[in-house]
């Protein structure tokens, strides 16, 4: 901010000393015989007069374009905008053009100072909103609390988190219960709640009171360093538009030049008046500046980026917004993506059995940590399990001995091999069969129920025209009931990771130019794919090393609405880049033309400014809508 203030001063300080000038250069007559053309009549005392007040004005409105001219002329670092305004101007005061000379660098700096106030708007929009870096960490160390930097936390040290205070590292709750803020992380305004044993992701803020917590994780394991590293990486990975704007202004620039060159020289020597067509050349190259193309569609990523973020949307660079954009195939993991990734028992059959099915379930599930088999668990009502030896069975389920009687838990091949007759079901999810004492019982039905927006998700982005895919390691009969139940375009069941890399690489070989394919997952089992697909997206993976290594995009929330809102950012954001690349160059080969012809030769440098400041400012201005 101090360095705009300055250059405020500058600019207020030249334009008074510009407005003097301009008020003695009308009003005494000093346009008769000229130096060169119709210039200034040098030989008369008078016209120092007012000739050193225009000076004046133009070397304290432009001393630091002419110095960064020279250091960049001294490094061969030729060809920039300072180089151009330089060459402009200086060939304008050679041809006595004052008043010009120094109005053009004058409004330069202008444009340069809003343009300046425009990309630093935008990076501290940013830098707010990412500014989730705990400034200390509370640590108990024998009894009494000690500040230490978040760098200096060990795993296992006991954190104290007062109201207001940010989480240092990911930690679990040890006492007690609070609220946290977690907005800067998810997007998410709704405090969330935590209790004893529940984890906190750092950088959440303490909503209540002081609350003490155990370390999981060191600081630069942590989801906030990964956050920040993801963050200011972004710019790292180039998207083709900037990497296209890159190499255009390598080329552009000489071409320009070299045009202007001949502007100067060619006509003059068939047509004469050196002075005008000079003047032209040196418009020109004013004209000619890339700077609009140049600042305002790195900035246009930059705000996407950013305005994602703020949803709780994290992007790795504007390569990965662009192809955001382009994608036409979504491939879905089900198991914590389309679904809740959370077993619960949605049907015991037959429903007056319901008591003893469920206590036979409950002796045979009771001592297995396998999802399912905690979801009957918790479902059921508590019986004894005293002197029953539980042995689980790969692939069929769980059998459950004392003495004589045996207790039987699983898919339909247990029940078959064991020689119990049962009534085969089908359901939407996994079916456990129950027996006791060789007789067949009834049977519970397990689900992980699809997820409240997953339909809505799906039909969104068919409405688009993208086309939706479920690919998942289910058996066959849950996947259709999901993928029916959702609404995606097609399924494929029973598959190993090895086989939905194999499917994700034929979709990618079938699809068409200028579309992408991209891969929805939870970002642990799936990294390979994640990986391997033009866009991967991990959803709820903050909190996962693979997610942030493997996917393009990461969704703090646990939501598939993301994917949406995501996509509109990406949408806009490309959008917005085409729009200034079309709008810059449009308007900048059309005075380029003009000027070479002499049409506009009576105001020329002004129209130049406009060309290339004024468009500058206004493709600037439209690149930060992309952070609303």
């Amino acid at each position: 901010m101090k360095r705009e203030k300055k250059r405020l001063i500058r600019i207020v300080v030249a334009f008074v000393l510009f407005a003097v000038s301009m008020v003695l250069y009308k009003l005494t007559p000093l346009r008769s015989v000229a130096a060169v053309g119709e210039g200034w009549n040098v030989t008369d005392y008078r016209f120092y007069l007012y000739a050193i007040p225009f000076i004046a004005a133009y070397l304290i409105a432009g001393y630091d374009v002419i110095v960064k001219a020279a250091k960049n002329l001294v490094s061969g670092r030729l060809l920039d905008e300072n180089f151009l305004m330089v060459v402009a101007t200086f060939g304008a005061i050679a041809l006595l053009d004052l008043p010009e000379a120094c109005g053009v660098m004058l409004f330069y700096q202008v444009g340069e100072l809003f343009q300046r106030y425009a990309v630093g708007k935008s990076r501290r929009s940013i830098a707010a909103l990412m500014d989730i870096r705990p400034d200390v960490a509370r640590v108990v160390k024998d009894g009494e609390e000690v500040l230490l930097s978040p760098e200096e936390v060990e795993v296992g040290d006991v954190l104290v988190v007062r109201a207001g205070e940010r989480v240092p590292v990911d930690a679990v709750l040890i006492e007690g219960s609070c609220d946290f803020d977690v907005s800067s992380l998810t997007g998410e305004s709704v405090p969330q709640s935590a209790s004893s044993g529940d984890g906190v992701l750092s950088g959440s803020i303490d909503v209540n009171g002081e609350v003490r917590l155990r370390a999981l994780k060191k600081y630069e394991d942590s989801t906030v360093r990964k956050i920040l590293d993801l963050v200011e990486n972004a710019a790292a990975k180039k998207a083709k538009a900037e990497n296209f704007i890159t190499k255009f202004a390598r080329y552009y620039t000489p071409v320009v030049v070299a045009a202007a060159l001949l502007i100067a020289i060619l006509p003059p020597i068939f047509l004469g008046e050196w002075g005008e067509w000079i003047k032209r050349a040196l418009t020109f190259l004013v004209v000619s500046c890339p700077c609009a193309l140049v600042i305002s569609v790195p900035l246009s990523f930059f705000g996407g980026i950013g305005g994602a973020s703020k949803k709780g949307i994290l992007v790795k660079g504007g390569a990965a917004l662009e192809r955001l954009a382009e994608v036409d195939v979504f491939l879905f993991d089900k198991t914590g993506t389309i679904t809740e990734g959370r077993f619960s028992v949605v049907e015991v059959y037959p429903a007056d059995k319901a008591k003893d099915i469920l206590a036979a379930a409950y002796i045979a599930e009771g001592a297995s940590n396998h999802p399912i088999a905690r979801s009957v668990v918790e479902y059921a009502s508590p019986v004894s399990r005293e002197g029953y030896e539980v042995k689980e069975i790969a692939g069929r389920g769980v059998k459950a001995v004392r003495g004589e009687e045996v207790i039987l838990v699983g898919n339909a091949a247990l029940m078959e091999e064991e020689g119990v007759a049962f009534d085969s079901r089908q359901g939407l999810g996994s079916v456990l069969y129950v027996a006791r004492g060789g007789k067949y019982l009834g049977c519970v039905t397990v689900s992980d129920a699809p997820k409240d927006n997953a339909k809505e998700v799906i039909a969104s982005l068919k409405k688009e025209g993208c086309r939706t895919v479920l690919l998942t390691g289910d058996r066959k009969g849950a996947a259709e009931a999901v993928a029916r139940t959702v609404g995606v375009d097609e399924w494929v069941a029973e598959l190993l990771p090895q086989d939905k890399a194999a499917w994700v690489e034929k979709l990618l070989s079938e699809e068409k130019k200028g579309g992408a394919v991209c891969f929805v997952g939870d970002g642990i089992n799936d990294a390979p794919v994640l990986a391997m697909a033009d866009v991967g997206i991990s959803m709820g993976g903050v909190g996962s090393d693979a997610a942030i290594e493997a996917s393009d995009v990461v969704l703090m929330k646990d939501d598939l609405s993301a994917i949406i809102e995501g996509r509109k950012i990406a949408a806009k954001t490309m959008r917005i880049v085409r729009e200034n690349i079309f709008v810059a160059l449009g308007v900048k080969v059309a005075v380029l033309l003009l000027t070479a012809l002499g049409v506009t030769s009576a105001f020329a440098m002004w129209l130049a400014v406009f060309a290339d400041v004024g468009v500058a400012m206004l493709a600037i201005l439209n690149a930060m809508r992309t952070l609303r």
